[in-house]
């Protein structure tokens, strides 16, 4: 048994979301369809994450196991045939960048350290955009935004941005960084944490617009925060806009190498694979 870790990408907007549900299309079943076919061998799929109903993701990993089974062995042993054979198969909506042999220890979801997003908001109607920003009608204090997301930075419990009724054992989250930037016509604003909670983001955003728009104040976005009640929060943005942006793992220099280079680093072990 040999395990692989797969970095891709893909386009949120066909798809229920990452994970396989009945009855819709996600992207866990259609990677794993494909990879199953392409290996002759059934493929079960782990994600570094869920992703919801039409949400992007211009960086994504996930791993798989699979036996070598003879029919299928030679297109593992060599994985960048398996990327040229796989992209060739798949929808163009999604995108597959490398595999890589790892440890049978590596989880894709639980070894991850750190999960960036990214959410685009634009006031013009740009037709060669759909799908990819959500547009508003006014134009944000960014400053005020910026301000207002500087505040989060002091914050661990974000329960008032949670979806409700979720089985989740904690609301806490460790905020990496959190901004808003001015790119082109768009006004995009970056978030990272160790984890997040469903919808968080969508509504952090929603939220933090408001204070931009001049209708939410920071004292009134604290007083949000420490309620703790999801009701307090503003709205939360359409799925659209966001993408996860990347994944962040202690060995993430490894993926870059070639393969019998990362097979030596992950294996056997040298200064980037001891380090953490």
């Amino acid at each position: 048994m040999s395990r692989y870790c797969i970095h891709l990408a893909y386009h949120g907007a066909g798809y229920c979301g990452w994970q396989t549900q009945p009855n819709v299309p996600s992207v866990q079943q259609t990677l794993e369809e494909a990879l199953s076919t392409l290996l002759r061998t059934p493929i079960v799929l782990v994600g570094c994450g869920r992703t919801d109903a039409g949400v992007h993701a211009s960086d994504y990993y996930a791993h798989f196991d699979c036996p070598h089974p003879s029919q299928g062995e030679q297109l593992v042993a060599v994985p960048d045939n398996l990327v040229f054979k796989l992209n060739g198969y798949l929808p163009p909506d999604i995108v597959v960048y490398s595999i890589r042999e790892v440890p049978l220890s590596f989880h894709a979801r639980f070894d991850a350290t750190e999960r960036v997003y990214q959410y685009h908001v634009s006031q013009l109607r740009k037709p060669f955009r759909q799908g990819l920003y959500s547009r508003i009608f006014f134009a944000p204090d960014v400053d005020r935004m910026n301000a207002a997301a500087r505040l989060l930075m002091q914050y661990e419990d974000f329960t008032s941005f949670a979806k409700l009724h979720t089985q989740v054992k904690t609301n806490i989250c460790h905020l990496t960084e959190a901004h808003w930037d001015t790119v082109g016509d768009e006004w995009v604003f970056t978030i990272g944490a160790n984890r997040f909670l469903r919808n968080m983001v969508r509504s952090v955003t929603g939220t933090l617009l408001d204070v931009g728009r001049g209708t939410l104040s920071l004292d009134g976005l604290r007083a949000i925060v420490e309620k703790k009640n999801r009701c307090a929060a503003g709205t939360s943005m359409p799925a659209c806009g966001l993408f996860l942006s990347a994944v962040r793992y202690p060995w993430q220099e490894i993926l870059a190498r070639p393969m019998e280079k990362t097979r030596m680093a992950l294996f056997v072990g040298d200064e980037a694979g001891e380090q953490d």
